[in-house]
Formats: C-alpha cells, structure tokens, sequence
C-alpha cells in the first residue's frame, strides 16, 4: 500500500490535480452531488466581482493528503492509474465508489471533505474527472448559530411546494459544506441564498436581517408574496437583490438606501405600491435598478437622475405621474469624465406630463431612451441629437408637438426611432435620410405635411417603415413604394404613387382660358319639329333597352332554377366562369338564395354561396375564436371554414373594411384568407384552402414513433414562422398576440404558415382578452401580458421562443414538468448543466453532427423568452440568426400562403 501511495502521489503532483468535494451522510442523487463546473452567480449581467470574494483567500487551507481508497470491489474503484487521478483533502477513514456515488462506509459524520466527480469510460476504466462543485471553496467553517437560526426561520416562512429545501434538515453542519441547495458560505456566514425558479410561496422573514454578511439574495421567478423585509436594510455587505417575477406587494423599505454596497436591484413584475424612496440611489455602486411591472406611483426622485452609478434604469408600465425631472447628469451624476454612465433609461407607459427634460441630451452614453404611452407635451428637445450612441428612441403615445428636429440626423447609430401617436406638424427632415443604421422608423398617427423626402429610399437598412395617417402628399419615393404595401402610406388623401393608390398625375402644360364673350347670350327659340321627333325616337330606344334587360334577367333565373337538373357538370363550368372572373378582378361577390354576401379573394378555389352552404361539415376543433369545420363541396373539393362567434365580432361595417384588408396579405409562410361570407342573421364565416398536415403541434405530438423528425425539417419550420412573423410586424403592422403550434400550419412540404394573425382586428376587446389568457393557459403567454392585456412585437417573439423550444425538446409547452413551464425547465436543466437531456432524443442520435447547431438555437430561444421584454430581440435578429445557423435547404412552394386555419386552444386541427 506504500508503493501506492507513493506512485498516485507523483501522479497527482504532476498533474496538478487538487480536487475537493464535499461528502454528506445523506445519499444524495449524481445530478445534485456533482456539477461539471462552479457557478455562485446565476445571472451573468450580476456583480462579477462578487463570485471572487466568495470565499475570503486568507482563509487556511489544510494541507493536502492523498489516499488510495480501500475495498476495492467489483463495482469500485479498480486497482489500475486511470488519466486524471484526484488529491483527497483530510480523509481520516477510506472511501469507496460504488455505483457513481461516494461511499463512505459505516461512520460518513468523521469525513470533512472528499473528493471525486466520475465518469464511465467505453474501455471499461473509471476516469476521475475535477468536480468544481460549489463545495470546493469550502473552507470548512461550519456555519454559526445566528445565521443558522435565521435560515431556519426563513425556511419556515417559505412554502416549499416541491420539496426543494428538504436538505435543510439537518443540525446545521450542511449548510455551509454544500448540503443545503442554494446556501454559500464564507467563515461561517451565508453570503449567498440563491433559490430561483423553485415555485416557492409564502413569504421573506424579517429575520433575515441577522445574516449579516448576506451578499446576494435571489428569489426571482417563484410565487413568493408578503412584503419586502425593512430588515434588508440594515445588512451592510448587501450587493445584489433579485425578486422579479413573484407576487410581492407593499411598499419598497426605505431602508435598502442604507446598503452602501449595493449594486443590482430587481424587484420587476410584482405588486409594489407606494412611491420610490429617495434614498434608494444612496449607493456610489448601484448600475441596475428594475422596478418596471409595478403599481408604483408618485414622482421620479431627483436622485435617480443624479446617481454617478446608474448604468440601467427600468421604471415603464407604473403608475408613476407628475413631470419629469430636468436634472439628468447633473451634480454628483458625472463620471470621472464628466458624463453620466447611463445606458439605458424606460419610462414608458405611466402618467407622466409635462415637457422632456432636455437635460437628458447630458446622458451621452445612452444608448436606449424609451418614453412612449406617457403624458408628454411640449416640443422634441434639440439636445436629444447629442446621443451618438443612442441606438433606440421611443416617444411614441404622447402628446409631443412642432416639428421633428433635423438635427437628429446627429444619431448616427439609430436603430429605432418611434414618433408614432403624437401631434407633429411640419415636413419630415431629408436628413433624417442620413442616419445610415436606421432600421425602423415609425411616424404614423401625426399631422405631418408635404412630400416623403426621396433620402428615405435610400437608407440601406430600412426594414419597417410606417407613415401612414397623416397629411402628406406627392409621390412616394419609388424604393419605398416597391418594398412595403399600402398599410405604411394609408391614410394620406393627397398621397400617390404606391401599391393601392391612385397613379400620380402626369404634369401637362395648363390649357388657355378663354375669356368671356362680350356678346349678350341669345334667346331661347322654340323646339322645331325635327327636335321633337329625335325626342320621341330617344325615348323609344331607351323603353327597348328596358325590355331586353328584364328578358335577360328572365333568362337568368330561369337558368339558375335549372341548375339542379343540369348536373354537377354545370356546376363546374359556373365554378370555372366564377374562378376566371375572381382571378381578373381580384375580388368577386356572390349573393346565395337567402341573400347572404360572399366575398372571394385571388386563389385557386371558385365557389358560389350555395355551395359553400350546401356543403357537407365536419367539425374539426374549437376555438376562443369560433369554430373551425372541413367542408366537402358539391365536385368533392375540400375547404377549411372558421365560423366567427357572431357576439364577439365588430360590427358589419367595420368588419368587412378589416377583413378586405386581411384577404390582401400574401406571403409563403402565412395563411391566405381566401373567402369570406356574411349571412343574413348575422353569420360570418372565413374560408382557406384544406390541407391534410394539419399543425405543427399535431406535427409534433401526434405522430407515430416510426415518424421521426430530422433536424433540417425542424430547423426549417422554425426559420419559416419567424419570416413570416417578420412579414406581420414589419410589412403590414399586425401583432399576432396568440401564436402557438397549433396556429403554425404545414403544408405537403412541410414549409410553415401562421394562421389566425390578425383575428383580434375582427373582434371586440373582451373577446382578445381571453384569447391572451388562452395563451397563457397553453403556455405561450409572455409574463408581462398577466398585466398589460394587450400583446405587441415582444410578446410574439416570446411565444416563437416557445415554438423553438417545442421544436428542440418535442414536449408541448402546455405539460408542466416538475411544476414549471417549459422555458422554465428548459432553464433549471441548463442552469445545472445537464444541457443533452433538454433536447428531443431523435435530434441527440445526430448530435456529432448537429450539436452546436442544436446550442445556437436553444441558445437563441432562451433568449426570446427572457422574462424582461427589453432584454428579447427583435423578429428581424432572430430570423437572421436562424438563418446563420444554416441556411434553409427547401424553400416554401410556390403557393402564397394557402394551408389550413387552426384552433387556439392547442389540440390538433385535423
């Protein structure tokens, strides 16, 4: 044994392998007693800082000693040097390895640490492998009285739904060793409580204020209520703060203004009232302060504006009201370098009045300004153009006046600018054409006049534009007319020259005005008898044509009376005439037996009212929406039919301007409305072509197991949504609000097309209120729409978020696992590094291949569903990022958009 210890000595010294793990009495199982790497700060925008003063380096250390374990069996530990042998600190006892576990045999309380994390070669061999779990800082202090008292105290307090603080049972001594999850220590002091995404209720103990050296507390994303503890406050080693995404109510406690260390401060989407302390800025070191998704109310305090730290502030969808201080980067407020540091400032959707600080043109490394849905009057502030780095500028939903400033062509790194919903007058500055970087702008809903400057054509990354309501006339520049539709100009009467629009007159030179006759206007004679005759023989001509006419009509009905004895063979040809005419022309009514009105778009399919009403039905799914029926025709052609909810609907009026609008929209990956029919008691009824595929949750979920996917298809899928996502939000303006799989529909070659987008234009606001609270149930509701109850471009990308993540791991997101929602689970597993159980098993048998592609985009999908809606890209990135996975192999046939509508409530349509 001598020899051994000798030779796994040299080993070890020569690797430089200085492994440490904790052992604990209890049995703990593999995914918990070993993480491949140590990770004490869960959120990566946190203090960095933080995680090297965990564990205070002066602490001692004991001095390591190696020992090879004892009764080495057949399942143990063999007796042959595998690659990687670890160092084993203060072992007193042996230890054995059986069955992926550390064994210590009859007496585990001896042990202090061990070592090992283990993998199972192929060659038969056990390759020991550094196990950088959270116990390896440990410094062996066990944790002191005080602390442990209040952590019992605070457990007691908590509702632990799944039994995720069960390991906080015993006397102690695993707390700060590692066996109480979510626990880290320092010299026997808890300095970290991280316990996310665990469903924990209850409430925060006033206790915790007697864990004096608490450095982090996060408990965001449970469903924790009560108040904030005052006792926060006085802890003096307080860095960061999260509770976002719980139930929390009362007010914020003055006291956190006292933490003079404190850095990050989150508590969005909760239920705070009350105003915002004034001192809460207090801190020389706070960067992130979050407390949007609120119900506080009051004013902004002037030391927010002034704090020399703040680097993200995020106040929007508050109550908050009164003007706006004009204090922004003043007094203490400027760096080193005379600047705030600033980057990125949300106030939108409050009550906010008043005229916009100009003095926020001192924030010059603001990079995102968003004030929409405010009060704001006055004019738009010259020193805004000092921003070079602002990259978004949102004052839409405002009462904002004058002219827009033609010195924000300064802005040279604009991405978004947003004036929509205000009262601007005046021309559009050309020079709002030389902002190279601009991608969207949005100046619809003003009073804005004269011609559309020809720069805008010329900006190369324009990818949204909307104009539309305003006063404008002239042309439209001839790029911008060729690439977006009418929906960015209507609204402008004296407006020409784009798809939709009257053609703008050609110039000519003016005609001569002939000046009046001098001569006096000659009497009036009589008719002669030559008049009289031309008279009569006019008259008769007209009382012939009359006559013909009620022939005609005659013939007619006597034709469409015979239609029953001429056959199917007639139907057909008077089908063939209808198609021909509704090719031509666009669009073609048809009134049925009982007066109803049926409205055809361009598409392959030609059908009178009586067929469609005489057809055979067959229900397929129901929706908040209505109904959804495959209809067989009298020639045995299919249809797909959604019969709208008669009470839900706008009224007649109202809803044919809407949905002559629908049945415009064509794109490969979007459903095209083909028909649509209105009865005489009030029915209304949408038709789209069938097809037999059905959803991509049908897709998905209801397939056999010798059906398999190959990731080229899945990948394909999920790029087409996103296009034809990007269509709707860039092209035409429409926010889809309830897009799930079952609303994704695949034709025969698998190419995908968004169904059921704009429907929520068709119905009343109740009605859309329970098509969010529908998405919600499925699992395809973003967090902030529990609130807001009105969808927009973030809240899509959350549910394609989903949709990429149903594509990857093949669950449906409707199905809680362990108690949580699919982006909810899918982050726990990559949080403990067990990223291969998340994906679908069919996807893992080409994971040589396909790995990092299979990482790009889960890592893109998280990103979607990010619980804060500023931190989700935009449709645009998250396409092209798709796309730069790999490109798509089969694009969309040529069809323009048919496939078959969809329910909303998550069941297979077919």
């Amino acid at each position: 044994m001598s020899v051994q210890r000798r030779l796994l000595s040299y080993v070890a010294s020569s690797l430089n392998i200085f492994i440490i793990a904790e052992l604990l009495a209890s049995k703990r199982p593999r995914s918990e007693a070993f993480s491949s790497s140590l990770s004490v700060e869960e959120d990566n925008d946190d203090d960095e800082k933080l995680e090297n003063q965990l564990v205070d380096p002066s602490c001692p250390r004991p001095k390591p000693q190696l020992l090879w374990p004892q009764g080495v069996g057949a399942r143990h530990l063999p007796c042959r040097f595998p690659r990687h042998v670890e160092a084993v600190q203060r072992c007193p006892l042996p230890i054995q390895l059986s069955e992926g576990r550390l064994d210590t045999g009859p007496n585990p309380s001896n042990f202090a640490l061990v070592a090992t994390k283990v993998d199972f070669m192929p060659n038969g061999k056990i390759q020991l492998v550094s196990a950088q779990s959270a116990q390896s800082d440990w410094d062996g202090v066990i944790v002191t009285q005080s602390d442990y008292q209040s952590l019992q105290a605070f457990k007691h307090e908590l509702i632990d739904t799944k039994g995720f603080l069960k390991s906080w049972n015993d006397s102690g001594y695993g707390a700060c060793s590692g066996g109480w999850v979510g626990i880290k220590c320092a010299k026997g002091q808890v300095i970290v409580i991280q316990l996310p995404w665990k469903r924990l209720g209850g409430q925060i103990t006033e206790k915790i204020g007697q864990l004096q050296a608490l450095r982090k507390l996060s408990l965001h994303d449970n469903m924790i209520g009560g108040p904030i503890p005052t006792s926060l406050g006085f802890l003096p080693n307080l860095r960061g703060v999260q509770l976002y995404n719980n139930r929390i109510s009362g007010t914020i406690p003055p006291s956190l203004g006292s933490c003079s260390l404190l850095q990050t401060l989150d508590f969005s989407n909760n239920s705070l009232t009350g105003s915002i302390p004034y001192g809460l800025a207090n801190s020389t070191k706070l960067y992130r302060l979050n407390l949007s998704f609120n119900s506080l109310s009051g004013s902004i305090p002037i030391s927010l504006t002034q704090s020399p730290s703040l680097i993200f502030l995020s106040l929007q969808y508050n109550n908050l009201s009164g003007s706006v201080p004009d204090t922004w980067g003043g007094g203490n407020g400027a760096t080193k370098n005379g600047s705030s540091p600033l980057q990125s400032l949300t106030l939108d959707h409050n009550f906010f009045s008043g005229e916009i600080p100009s003095s926020l043109g001192k924030l010059i490394e603001l990079q995102e300004l968003s004030l929409n849905a405010n009060q704001f009057n006055g004019t738009i502030p010259n020193e805004i153009s000092n921003l070079s780095m602002l990259k978004r500028l949102d004052f839409s939903s405002n009462a904002i006046s004058g002219s827009i400033p033609s010195s924000l062509s300064n802005l040279s790194s604009l991405n978004v600018l947003n004036l929509r919903e205000n009262q601007l007058t005046g021309q559009i500055p050309a020079t709002v054409g030389n902002i190279s970087t601009l991608t969207q702008l949005d100046l619809a809903h003003n009073n804005l006049s004269a011609a559309i400057p020809s720069s805008l054509g010329d900006l190369p990354n324009l990818v949204s534009f909307n104009v539309s309501y305003n006063n404008l006339s002239g042309p439209v520049p001839f790029t911008l007319s060729k690439k977006f539709n009418s929906s960015s100009f209507v609204g402008n009467l004296q407006l020409c020259g784009y798809s939709g629009s009257n053609p703008c007159p050609s110039l000519s030179p003016p005609t001569s005005i002939t000046p009046p006759s001098s001569e006096k206007p000659k009497s009036r004679r009589k008719l002669s008898t030559k008049d009289i005759i031309l008279i009569a023989a006019g008259a008769l001509v007209i009382v012939l044509l009359l006559l013909c006419c009620i022939l005609l009509c005659c013939l007619l009905g006597k034709r469409a009376a015979s239609k029953e004895k001429d056959g199917p063979a007639a139907a057909s040809r008077a089908r063939a005439e209808k198609g021909s005419a509704a090719a031509a022309g666009g669009e073609a009514e048809a009134s049925g037996e009982g007066g109803g009105k049926l409205v055809h778009f361009d598409g392959p399919t030609a059908f009178t009212a009586d067929d469609l009403l005489c057809a055979t039905a067959e229900i397929m799914g129901k929706s908040t929406y209505g109904t959804v029926y495959k209809a067989t025709l009298e020639d045995g052609s299919q249809v797909a039919v959604k019969r709208l909810r008669e009470k839900i609907t706008k009224g007649q009026r109202e809803f044919e301007t809407e949905v002559n609008l629908l049945g415009k929209i064509r794109h490969p990956n979007l459903l095209a409305l083909r028909a649509y029919y209105l009865g005489p008691k009030g029915e209304k009824l949408l038709v789209f072509d069938y097809m037999t595929k059905g959803s991509l949750a049908s897709f998905l979920h209801a397939r056999g197991p010798d059906m398999p996917i190959n990731w080229p298809t899945r990948l394909k899928i999920a790029q087409g949504t996103a296009r034809g996502l990007l269509y709707l939000h860039t092209q035409v303006n429409i926010i889809h609000g309830n897009l799930t799989s079952s609303n994704v529909l695949l034709d025969d070659h698998t190419n995908a097309k968004i169904a059921d987008y704009g429907l929520s234009r068709l119905m009343t606001a109740a009605a859309n209120s329970n098509v969010i609270a529908t998405a919600g149930a499925l699992g395809y509701r973003a967090p902030e729409l529990s609130k807001l109850k009105k969808a927009n471009t973030k809240t899509d990308v959350y549910s394609l978020g989903v949709i990429i993540l149903e594509i990857l791991t093949g669950k449906s997101p409707g199905e809680a696992m362990n108690g949580v929602d699919l982006p909810q689970w899918v982050a726990s597993i990559v949080k403990e590094e067990w990223t291969n159980e998340v994906f679908d098993l069919e996807l893992m048998r080409d994971a040589s291949t396909i790995g990092d592609e299979l990482l790009n985009t889960l890592k893109l999908a998280l990103h979607c569903v990010d619980p804060s809606p500023s931190a989700r890209p935009e449709v645009q990135q998250v396409l092209q990022q798709l796309e730069e996975i790999r490109p798509e192999i089969a694009t969309s046939s040529g069809d323009d958009g048919g496939a078959a509508p969809s329910t909303s409530e998550g069941e297979m349509v077919y």
